[in-house]
């Protein structure tokens, strides 16, 4: 098929949601399809510039700026980025290229009005692959009433979804918010699983042996640091375990919340605490090969089901986890059902210290955890599947019965994961997930 990859997001940037694309493009290439993707580029002189990456035509067209700026330039940036974005793609060589199906990448929730241009000159269908459902989110945080600016963001992700013919979501738990948009003619909502491609183990900029924390069991945190994740109450159990001179905890990132938490942990006299910047994404597998287990981190406030990205680095990787998240997320039964790691969801520094503890005796008491890991991975979230689960939405018009996600949808990723046709005759114990943005 050729096919319009939309998105915000991509190489050389380094977050969660730009590993995500650049490994989906791969692997679309790789399965024989002639992909273009297609970005906002605020950096840009001329109206368009066209590359060749791994096989992939990347199309970067010259829009508003909408990256670390102030809520209300980047809202309005936003919103004008997919018509700026469409204005520019006319004049560039693709301007009268035509796709067999566009796909689209949420967030953000702007881009709406190119997908429907594209589909519209093409006669195709379009994807929506939803990670993460602003404004929900920002409400149940508490970071935006439910006043004007929210009722905006509603209208703006509501057309969004409009568009899309399929809507692939992290989870079953968030099919609630689509109750209304999958009763419309020839729609289907479907789990599309997050995907992670494998990595190999290289070197890393951070080395631990040369830190104060060499030696010891190590947690690590790895990714953003924002008013999402709820972090602060890492650093409390940091500061419950700081008599254990065994066990430290290294956190590599960025993010709005970045230097208040380092500058929290110094203050607290927490010399079992290391903060590091921003590492390069193919730095990730040799920073966890110094660590033993990863962290995880959603504030309590969340409503919606948000599974990190980094959950998945660190299952590729074969780390048990140790989550603090909130009442209700989908990740909570997957992690004590498979057996992954633990999880609280009370909010109890004493819960997650005890947990802690147990994760660091288990560590040589279940020498098999590392391999569920790395199994669990290898069952879930492979961009294989997810590419085929796209295309085959793409290719094959048709609606899922009204309502919410049934279990047969719901397995979708894994029966398309089999050889591309044939569904599976096995119902794995929960098949639900992804990253947001958060």
């Amino acid at each position: 098929m050729r096919i319009a990859l939309i998105a915000d997001t991509f190489p050389p940037l380094r977050t969660s949601g730009a590993v995500q694309l650049r490994d989906l493009s791969r692997e679309f290439v790789r399965q024989g399809h002639e992909l273009t993707v297609l970005l906002p580029a605020a950096e840009l002189q001329s109206p368009w510039s066209l590359e060749h990456v791994d096989g992939v035509r990347v199309l970067r067209l010259r829009a508003p700026r909408t990256k670390d700026i102030g809520y209300l330039r980047r809202t309005v940036g936003e919103f004008l980025m997919p018509f700026a974005m469409l204005r520019n793609l006319r004049r560039s060589p693709l301007a009268h290229e035509r796709w067999d199906g566009v796909a689209w990448y949420a967030p953000t929730i702007f881009l709406g009005p190119i997908a429907r241009a594209l589909k519209r000159a093409s006669g195709c269908r379009g994807y929506l692959v939803i990670r993460d459902i602003f404004p929900e989110w920002a409400a149940d945080m508490g970071l935006m009433g439910r006043g004007l600016p929210y009722r905006f963001f509603k209208a703006v992700a509501r057309y969004q979804y409009s568009v899309a013919d399929v809507i692939g979501v992290q989870t079953p738990g968030n099919a609630a918010y689509f109750d209304d948009w999958v009763r419309g003619p020839g729609r289907r909502l479907e789990v599309l699983q997050n995907w992670l491609a494998e990595a190999p183990v290289g070197g890393c900029s951070i080395a631990v042996a040369d830190t104060p924390l060499a030696g010891r069991k190590l947690f690590v945190y790895a990714g953003n640091m924002g008013v999402a994740q709820g972090m602060g109450i890492l650093l409390e159990l940091a500061q419950q375990l700081q008599s254990r001179r065994d066990v430290g905890f290294l956190f590599v990132g960025r993010g709005s919340e970045a230097r208040r938490l380092a500058a929290d942990a110094q203050a607290r006299g927490l010399d079992n605490v290391l903060f590091r910047d921003e590492i390069h994404p193919d730095e990730i597998p040799g920073l966890y090969a110094q660590c033993h287990v990863g962290l995880v981190a959603l504030d309590p406030r969340h409503k919606t089901h948000n599974i990190p990205g980094k959950f998945l680095t660190y299952m590729q990787s074969g780390l048990p986890v140790l989550a603090n998240i909130n009442p209700g997320n989908d990740l909570a039964a997957l992690i004590r059902e498979e057996g992954v790691g633990r999880v609280s969801t009370d909010q109890s520094v004493q819960s997650l210290r005890q947990m802690a503890l147990e994760l660091v005796d288990s560590l040589d008491a279940d020498p098999g955890m590392p391999m569920r890991c790395k199994a669990l991975f290898a069952r879930l979230f492979s961009p294989q599947t997810a590419v085929r689960q796209i295309v085959a939405a793409l290719q094959a018009p048709g609606r899922a019965p009204a309502g919410a996600v049934t279990q047969d949808t719901a397995r979708a990723p894994l029966q398309a994961g089999q050889d591309g046709a044939a569904a599976s005759t096995q119902t794995p114990k929960r098949v639900r997930l992804l990253d947001s943005a958060h």
